[in-house]
């Protein structure tokens, strides 16, 4: 199974025009999370995202936003999925899917053993996992998800994911998708180098297990 790459964190045209070159399969928006610096607001995310390419998934990432926001981006086709960092609980998730059919993606923050029975709960159709609240380039304790292969839906790992040690991420949980941000950045912004250089390093992963 090839893995999947998402950068997220995306503010700038800038920074669409370098995913746009670089062609990751998820470009991630955080939408309304004002303690962000990678917050963008309603106005920018449509900018952002009509320009982003046609071949990449435009992913909302939310912090519990009201599910009728989600699903009016949703409806407007400026996110094709919704990545919750909340609070979101299991009667949440299921009002927002009775909304729109968009893929949703739920975050749980590895503290303990408990996360792969937590994720496989989950009602929505992937789980991420993370260090907290994301964004802060912090790799949590990759023991605590001993078991994950085995977990039916589909999942990303992300915390203090990157070209040091991507390869490793994929080897020993098999994700669906890895979620990169602080280090494709250069002082606090995206940097094309980088995310070039991630997106290369994520397709040769795939074409070297492909060749096994």
């Amino acid at each position: 199974m090839k893995t999947a790459i998402k950068i997220c964190g995306l503010r700038r045209q800038e920074d669409i025009d370098c995913v746009n070159e670089a062609r990751p399969d998820f470009a991630g928006f955080v939408i309304h999370v004002a303690k962000s610096p990678r917050n963008v607001t309603a106005d920018m995310l449509a900018q952002l995202s009509g320009r982003l390419s046609a071949d990449i998934v435009p992913v909302g990432v939310f912090v519990n936003e009201p599910p009728e926001t989600i699903a009016m981006f949703a409806g407007r086709g400026l996110i094709r999925a919704a990545q919750l960092h909340g609070q979101e609980d299991d009667n949440y998730i299921r009002r927002l899917r009775q909304m729109t059919d968009i893929f949703l993606i739920q975050a749980i923050s590895v503290t303990g053993t408990d996360s792969v029975k937590m994720a496989r709960q989950s009602p929505a159709d992937a789980v991420l996992f993370d260090c907290g609240s994301g964004g802060t380039g912090k790799t949590f304790d990759w023991h605590l998800l001993d078991g994950v292969r085995h977990l039916e839906k589909p999942f990303f790992i992300a915390g203090g994911i990157g070209v040091n040690n991507m390869e490793a991420a994929i080897r020993r949980f098999c994700p669906f998708a890895v979620d990169l941000s602080s280090s494709v950045e250069t002082d606090g912004f995206k940097d094309k180098a980088k995310i070039s250089e991630a997106v290369a390093l994520l397709r040769s992963i795939n074409n070297e297990a492909k060749e096994r």
